[in-house]
C-alpha cells in the first residue's frame, strides 16, 4: 500500500494503516525528538504523546496526503509543551547528569546548542529541521505551515543571530 493511501485509511479510523505510516517515519520523528529534547526517554514520551494526539485528531485532517508534515507539526508542538515544562522544574540528578555530559561533549558544541536553546522558537525549529534534520526548504515550509521564502528569510537571520551569539562568547567556529 502506498503511503498516501496508508494515510488515507489512518485518517478514516484504520488502525493498520495508522501504525504502518507511524512505523515508517519513527526513526525521523525520534531524532527530531531528541534534537528537541536531548534525553531519549523524554524523546520517547514525547513520541508517544504525538501519537496519541494524532490518533485522536486523525479524523480532523483535511489534506491525508500532508499526514507525515501533520505529524511532525504535532511531535514539535509537543517537544515545545515539555520544553516548557522542564523551565518549571529541574530535577536534581538531571543537574548532575548535565554536569557529567558536560565533560564529555566539547565546549564549543555545548555553546552551539546553548545559543540555539535561547534562539527565539521561529528561528530555532527552522535550524534545527534544516541542520540537525536535513530537510529541504519545502519540506520545512510544509511542516511549519508558512512559505518557503519565510522558511528561507528565518534560516538567513536564524544564522545570522547564531554566529551573533556564539561570536560574542569568544567562540570561534563556522556555523
Amino acid at each position: 500500500m502506498e503511503e498516501i493511501e496508508l494515510a488515507h485509511a489512518a485518517c478514516k479510523g484504520d488502525e493498520e494503516a495508522f501504525y504502518a505510516l507511524v512505523s515508517l517515519h519513527r526513526r525521523r520523528l525520534y531524532t527530531i525528538a531528541w534534537s528537541y529534547l536531548h534525553n531519549e526517554s523524554d524523546a520517547l514520551d514525547v513520541l508517544q504523546e504525538t501519537v496519541c494526539r494524532a490518533w485522536m485528531k486523525r479524523g480532523k485532517l483535511k489534506a491525508p496526503e500532508a499526514f507525515v508534515p501533520w505529524l511532525i507539526r504535532i511531535l514539535i508542538n509537543c517537544c515545545v509543551d515539555e520544553q516548557k515544562r522542564r523551565k518549571r522544574m529541574i530535577p536534581v540528578e538531571d543537574i548532575s547528569r548535565r554536569e557529567g555530559a558536560a565533560e564529555m561533549v566539547s565546549d564549543s558544541k555545548l555553546d552551539l546548542e546553548q545559543a540555539l536553546r535561547r534562539m527565539k522558537p521561529k528561528y530555532r525549529h527552522v535550524l534545527i529541521l534544516k541542520y540537525y534534520e536535513d530537510m529541504t526548504v519545502p519540506e520545512i515550509s510544509k511542516i511549519l505551515d508558512c512559505p518557503e521564502g519565510t522558511v528561507k528569510t528565518r534560516l538567513h537571520q536564524g544564522l545570522k543571530l547564531l554566529r551573533q551569539k556564539i561570536e560574542s562568547k569568544g567562540v570561534l567556529f563556522d556555523v
